[in-house]
């Protein structure tokens, strides 16, 4: 049997704070946070790879990933909704199909083991395929389209879109939201500059038009621009956006919405994504604009406004944790560790609450430079979660391979079989600190309860 199976994890989910709060904090409380993708990137294609990338991520200082697990309109891991809405053919990306794996179910082993979090990126969103005509969702269900005031499919940077006001469309991202939740052991969700989004350019579909007339009055104006009508189009997202995050919540309060927008107020203007009225709402957790710039100059502006707009200059909002994106590696163009390292001192300046870098492989490519460097500048010491007060939910965990090992932590723990058809949960069971466990006693296990000291 395959050894992995066999490995004791023992990581936190807090039912809540008091329960682990004779566990000494961290001395810095920040996001250390980075994409995971499946493209120019091989972490997600084997097990291996998965469990030497987060081994890499632990050792130098990383407290959250998130892996993408949804992509030109498959799923990263075994999804009974696609399979229903769209055919079995369509359950997992073809890659992973042809593998027999799951790969969101090996990362989160991975990662817990070391104690971080696991966030997925839904980095889609509301847009069907990249430059293939709508792709496989939209032949299937053309009346899902999104339209430009011509008539034709919504196509903004060679991205196809679906309608966002379509509440079937909704319903799709709501119910493989729901599975990720659900289903995997995870510590939230996140949007993207496409979750919740939309170009600025659509809302003439036949749907929308009648939306539009019924609430307003109106019929909608030729100018998708039009301040009226942009407003109500990014209202629609918000309220979209308002339904994911009373979704998650009502699932396990613990989870983090988390969204990656474009930085404001481009993003309103050109993708309809109002993040401060997000904020004002109350509908988002942490908020990681993209501030993605190769000249260093633009970075610091960029990143003003988006504590500017994040409210970071009000000393009252409490009320969303702050990180944005820095981006070290598009294509074959890098920003190294001198740009980093002068980006991540203007974040500090401005009171911000960490960052994400897009995306892993840039911090191993040109001879590891950018890792090393983050390790030896910022993230000497491991450094606790803001939005947990610096009380960790995960452990680092304890491995059963070879040799029997001693339980240090009295709790309950769930088990978790990981299998070819997915993520099984199994039986709960209580074990005491001092306990021996051997290699073949248990599969992977989480502790879910702690005792009290």
């Amino acid at each position: 049997m395959n050894r992995f199976i066999f490995l004791l994890i023992i990581g936190l989910s807090a039912v809540s704070c008091h329960k682990s709060s004779h566990i000494a904090p961290f001395a810095s409380h920040e996001i250390r946070g980075v994409w995971i993708t499946n493209i120019d990137s091989d972490v997600m294609f084997s097990r291996e790879a998965t469990a030497e990338a987060m081994q890499y991520l632990a050792d130098r200082g990383f407290n959250v990933v998130f892996p993408v697990v949804w992509n030109e309109g498959y799923t990263l891991y075994p999804s009974e909704v696609m399979a229903r809405t769209f055919g079995e053919a369509y359950r997992i990306d073809t890659v992973f199909a042809r593998q027999g794996r799951d790969p969101l179910a090996e990362l989160i082993i991975e990662a817990h083991k070391h104690g971080m979090e696991v966030i997925p990126w839904f980095e889609f969103g509301f847009s069907s395929s990249y430059n293939t005509n709508g792709g496989h969702i939209l032949a299937q269900k053309p009346e899902w389209a999104a339209k430009d005031r011509d008539g034709n499919l919504l196509k903004k940077n060679n991205f196809e879109w679906m309608n966002p006001n379509h509440p079937e469309v909704q319903q799709l991202l709501l119910d493989l939201i729901a599975e990720v939740i659900r289903t995997y052991d995870v510590d939230g969700i996140q949007g993207d500059d496409r979750l919740p989004a939309n170009p600025a350019e659509g809302g003439y579909d036949t749907l929308t038009r009648s939306m539009y007339k019924d609430e307003t009055g109106k019929d909608v104006p030729d100018d998708p621009r039009e301040p009226a009508f942009l407003q109500w189009k990014a209202d629609k997202l918000s309220e979209f956006g308002g339904r994911v995050h009373t979704l998650v919540k009502a699932h396990d309060a613990d989870l983090m919405v988390s969204m990656s927008p474009s930085p404001y107020p481009w993003s309103k203007e050109e993708y309809l994504q109002d993040s401060p009225e997000w904020i004002r709402r109350g509908q988002v957790d942490m908020l990681h604009p993209q501030a993605y710039r190769y000249e260093i100059d633009r970075y610091k502006t960029t990143a003003d406004e988006v504590a500017l707009h994040g409210g970071l200059t009000d000393s009252s909002n409490t009320r969303v944790f702050i990180a944005p994106g820095i981006l070290i590696k598009s294509g074959m163009k890098f920003n190294g560790p001198a740009y980093v390292r002068e980006a991540m001192l203007h974040n500090r300046s401005l009171g911000m609450h960490g960052e994400v870098f897009f995306f892993y492989e840039g911090l191993r490519d040109q001879n590891q430079q950018l890792g090393d460097s983050l390790k030896a500048w910022f993230y000497q010491e491991p450094a606790g979660l803001p939005y947990r007060n610096g009380e960790p939910r995960r452990f680092k965990g304890l491995e059963v391979t070879d040799t029997p090992q001693t339980v240090q932590v009295t709790g309950r723990y769930r088990k978790h079989v990981l299998t070819p058809e997915g993520w099984a949960y199994t039986e709960t069971v209580t074990l005491r600190a001092g306990k021996t466990v051997k290699p073949d006693d248990v599969p992977t296990l989480y502790l879910i309860d702690r005792s009290k000291p």
